[in-house]
């Protein structure tokens, strides 16, 4: 998606494109050119340590449960250094995640974040994924009755 006259600049438009694009080129590196050193990601996944280094792993964790990974940005909307984003996680699940073994099945889920922004940079992220809606689309949500 080309983000146009959302009230950001085109070096903060960038660094939100080098956030997902990160995860969509399998590029960890990408995340150098979006994210603060000092990146505060609220919350911070399962193991996941703070910061922009502590990101890094989470591309390779996550392409590797879903190869075919693709976050497509939905809508942006910034204002003063403050952005909201409506993207689509799309996937196959491959590998295991969360704790649970491949399945093969496709994956469609939502994703909302608000970024704090640099001149060019993410600062803080608050995000929420629909995680249950994962889990149940690969089968692993509600748990079966034993």
């Amino acid at each position: 998606m080309t983000m146009q006259d959302n009230g950001l600049t085109k070096a903060q438009q960038q660094a939100i494109e080098n956030l997902y694009g990160a995860f969509n080129d399998k590029n960890p590196d990408l995340l150098d050119q979006a994210l603060a050193v000092d990146w505060d990601d609220i919350p911070l996944g399962p193991n996941q340590q703070p910061g922009l280094a502590g990101m890094k792993p989470v591309i390779a964790l996550f392409t590797t449960a879903f190869p075919d990974v693709k976050i497509t940005i939905l809508d942006v909307f910034g204002r003063d250094g403050r952005a909201a984003v409506r993207a689509r996680i799309t996937g196959t699940h491959l590998g295991e995640f969360f704790g649970v073994a491949p399945t093969g099945k496709p994956i469609a889920i939502a994703i909302h974040e608000f970024h704090q922004l640099s001149a060019d940079r993410v600062l803080r992220t608050w995000h929420l994924e629909d995680w249950f809606g994962m889990l149940n689309q690969v089968g692993a949500w509600p748990p079966k009755a034993v």
